[in-house]
């Protein structure tokens, strides 16, 4: 860093070199002046922030630093970007206690079985997930095990189809979080995840017969 010194100090107009921690100390002696004591807060943080911008692209050092610095900013912003975006899905998603199940047309348990089934032939497993906990919903619908509901979360057709049906209470659950998770985009459906629900379902159509019984 180069500065030029009063005419008691060196030669007019002679440079003097002077290193970084020097020049900052010249600086904050040069800040200490009665000229900068009736500052206005809001021009003396303009001007920090201004001198870290200076001090961070490296203005005065050479060319390769402030590429550096300039990539680190970009490094910097991008991080923080992604933050805020994970931290507004995050307040989000705590917001909502689940996915309405049903949207669009209605269609019978065995409609989207069957709809399931072709997803799943095409290997939309996200697609399959959400079809087949529909069908498990509306064929405890069909069947009068819970009672239809407009605006029905996967959380809360578990948790009322839970008390119809406590032996399946903890499958269901897991069932209804695999469907939030889909459905939120968080998570892709997978074929471990269609065989899951797949198996409840199954399951569900034979425990009716047992739950007529025991009525």
């Amino acid at each position: 860093m180069t500065l030029f010194l009063s005419p008691s100090l060196a030669p007019l107009g002679a440079p003097v070199d002077i290193g970084r921690d020097q020049a900052q100390q010249e600086a904050a002696r040069e800040l200490l002046k009665s000229g900068y004591q009736h500052e206005s807060l809001f021009d003396r943080i303009g001007r920090v922030i201004q001198q870290f911008l200076d001090d961070l692209l490296g203005i005065g050092g050479n060319a390769s630093g402030s590429a550096i610095s300039l990539i680190l900013i970009v490094v910097i912003l991008v991080i923080l970007g992604a933050l805020l975006v994970w931290a507004l899905r995050r307040t989000s998603r705590g917001s909502r206690t689940g996915v309405v199940v049903f949207g669009g047309q209605a269609r019978t348990a065995a409609e989207h079985r069957a709809e399931a089934e072709r997803r799943a032939s095409a290997g939309d497993w996200t697609g399959a997930v959400q079809e087949r906990l529909r069908a498990i919903a509306r064929g405890l619908e069909e069947r009068a095990i819970v009672s239809p509901l407009p605006g029905r979360t996967a959380l809360e057709l578990a948790q009322t189809a839970g008390q119809a049906l406590p032996s399946h209470a903890s499958d269901l659950r897991s069932a209804a979080r695999l469907f939030d998770d889909v459905t939120y985009g968080e998570v892709a459906g997978t074929p471990e995840a269609y065989a899951v629900l797949k198996d409840l379902d199954e399951r569900l159509m034979a425990a009716r017969v047992a739950l007529e019984a025991s009525a």
